[in-house]
């Protein structure tokens, strides 16, 4: 009898916890800003011309996600807005190694899918999360109502090439295909008033939400908060698209940004200024 008592007991248990996770939702709002460093040729850029295009690359890299969560899943994907308008004359031209469409995390079994748009074709992009050792310390900031831990990891990232093509000219420079490593220390804010082990983007694994983010570079930071909202939300991990792996993915956006890069510039347009920007890293 205390046996099966004791079995009863544990069933009770984990069918709360089940039920616990998935009731207990919510959702954040996250504002996104990157530094963006670009030299432009005076004599070939005028002045205000400069400061239109840095201006607009500033809008491109601000950008509102929104990331639903729950205990143990979460989707994380961008705001609808219209988009910044370049300068008037100017065609700019960006590429990059793929920016995240919807990001589905799955802490619990440590895998995440992103459904990615890259150069009109979707692909889905499964794999197993990385972990992150994260260094605990005990400064603190208020983010809004929450009182949020500062936590750190450091790790070598591969950087590449910038490029760019004005006024028809070819640069000589491109993707290089043998990145440099760089060494990058990323600073995240996390609150355990708000008990689960996500983030945006692929940050995890903190004992809280992760409300700002700062690799030096990059800064993403939680402007609202709802907790259970009202209006249940499902969160469903995305099925369309080319299924591949990170790595398979990588190789693909790099060789698919050589190939454009390579007919702009054999294209030899001389219809205005053309200025080509590549982001990588």
């Amino acid at each position: 009898m205390k046996i099966l008592v004791k079995l009863s007991i544990v069933a009770m248990l984990f069918f709360f916890g089940k039920i616990n996770a998935q009731d207990f939702q919510g959702v954040a709002t996250y504002k996104t800003k990157r530094q963006v460093n670009i030299e432009l040729d005076s004599t070939k850029v005028e002045t205000a011309m400069q400061k239109q295009i840095k201006d607009m690359l500033k809008k491109q890299f601000e950008k509102t996600y929104i990331l639903t969560f729950n205990k143990e899943e979460s989707i994380y994907e961008e705001e609808e807005s219209l988009g910044a308008p370049n300068p008037a004359g100017m065609m700019v031209m960006m590429s990059g190694t793929g920016g995240g469409d919807i990001m589905y995390k799955n802490t619990k079994h440590q895998t995440y899918t992103n459904q990615n748009e890259f150069f009109g074709k979707i692909f889905l992009i499964k794999d197993d999360l990385k972990p992150i050792v994260w260094e605990l310390g005990s400064e603190t900031k208020n983010i809004g109502a929450y009182t949020c831990f500062k936590a750190t990891f450091t790790e070598e990232i591969e950087i590449f090439k910038n490029s760019m093509t004005i006024n028809g000219e070819k640069d000589k420079e491109d993707v290089d295909e043998k990145p440099q490593t760089k060494t990058r220390v990323t600073t995240a804010w996390y609150t355990p008033q708000i008990p689960v082990n996500t983030g945006p983007e692929k940050f995890f694994g903190l004992p809280g939400l992760i409300l700002e983010i700062n690799d030096g570079s990059q800064t993403i930071i939680c402007s609202k908060v709802v907790i259970n909202p009202e209006n249940r939300i499902d969160i469903e991990e995305p099925k369309k698209g080319k299924q591949v792996t990170q790595s398979e993915f990588k190789a693909i956006t790099l060789k698919k940004i050589k190939e454009n890069q390579e007919r702009f510039q054999s294209s030899g347009r001389e219809d205005g200024e053309h200025i080509k920007i590549s982001i990588g890293g």
